[in-house]
């Protein structure tokens, strides 16, 4: 697996939490360790992205899911390629 940034993670675990899931299962589909899963997570809670629900089951807040689509925006326009640079100039 390639390198990931610290936003594509965050993006994962919150699709991964979407509705409803606990930490293993968070753990699987965002490919991390436990470790790195209580880190995450806890950043998240911090900032209002997931929180916990009774029954050990985490959800992505309303917050989170506008960082979820605003991330998936910026995808988007990085992913469109690029006008040369000389029809923009002239």
């Amino acid at each position: 697996m390639k390198y990931r940034s610290r936003t594509e993670i965050v993006a994962m675990i919150l699709e991964a939490a979407n509705g409803g899931a606990t930490k293993t299962k968070i753990m699987y589909k965002a490919f991390l360790s436990y470790a790195q899963l209580k880190e995450y997570l806890s950043v998240l809670i911090e900032n209002d992205l997931i929180e916990y629900i009774e029954g050990s089951e985490y959800k992505t807040t309303q917050k989170g899911l506008i960082f979820l689509k605003m991330n998936s925006e910026i995808e988007e326009l990085l992913a469109t390629p690029t006008r040369n640079y000389k029809t923009i100039i002239n």
